[in-house]
């Protein structure tokens, strides 16, 4: 049975993950809740015999559970992944905000404690299947933007997703404004981010924050006469925990470095 803990606990995300182990301890038996980790709430029982703790390190220390699902905030999730690893502990971190540097640090660190990191922008098998679409559909077309929608409660921008989509698509093309005039933004900031890495991508990012979203994106391809339109909606969170346990499980079971869930597909 594999220990698992959860840090952020009482978030909406951090909830969604507890009630999946609980479920999966009483259906299959694979999964065990043993560490909760909030800054609220702190000594309570909210999940029967697992309080919440607030110090991270003595909760890892006390409880040694074999991964943590991490869903905080982009401001605290590099420097518990740290910990995460330093304690050898596998963590599956869904919190998005880490910059790519981080990332690659992360990645030594994983190397360097041969312990596994599971980092997933998005853990919904339908958004993954879109990102690994647009990637196939960049190969034959040099012009494309991504437009991701988000409730307004999400402290970042452009999300994980939309990040790691692009990235994807700039492996299969390396310019997608190929065609495009010369521009003057006259409001700064209305023709979107630009991401570009190593050179490639030049792809247009647009951030929607909305009371009424939870997470959509739409990947918009164009060449002369035609435009192709992959899009994908999550409107709820279960959606993303069949994601969770496949990471959960796959980290446990492995001490490798993995960024992204289409690597595990």
């Amino acid at each position: 049975m594999i220990k698992a803990g959860v840090t952020g606990a009482l978030g909406k995300m951090g909830t969604e993950v507890i009630k999946t182990i609980i479920n999966n301890n009483e259906t299959k038996g694979e999964l065990a809740l043993v560490m909760a980790v909030d800054k609220f709430k702190t000594g309570e029982n909210v999940y029967g015999d697992v309080i919440i703790e607030s110090d991270l390190e003595k909760a890892l220390e006390a409880n040694k559970p074999d991964v943590v699902v991490d869903f905080t905030q982009p401001s605290v999730v590099f420097e518990n992944a740290k910990k995460y690893l330093n304690a050898k502990v596998r963590p599956v971190i869904g919190t998005t905000g880490l910059t790519m540097a981080q990332i690659e640090e992360l990645k030594e660190l994983s190397k360097a404690n041969n312990t596994g990191c599971f980092i997933a922008p998005n853990f919904t098998i339908g958004a993954v299947l879109m990102m690994m679409f647009s990637k196939m559909a960049a190969k034959y077309f040099d012009n494309a933007e991504i437009i991701e929608f988000h409730h307004n409660q999400k402290k970042d921008a452009p999300s994980g997703t939309a990040i790691k989509t692009a990235q994807m698509m700039a492996e299969a093309n390396s310019d997608f404004t190929t065609g495009n005039c010369p521009e003057t933004e006259l409001i700064q900031g209305s023709r979107g981010g630009n991401f570009t890495e190593n050179g490639k991508g030049n792809i247009h990012i647009h951030s929607v924050r909305m009371p009424g979203f939870m997470a959509s994106q739409e990947v918009i391809f164009g060449s002369t006469g035609q435009t192709l339109k992959i899009r994908h909606d999550s409107t709820n969170r279960e959606c993303y925990m069949s994601g969770v346990e496949l990471a959960i499980k796959h980290v446990y079971n492995n001490n490798d470095f993995i960024y992204g869930l289409e690597n595990i597909l």
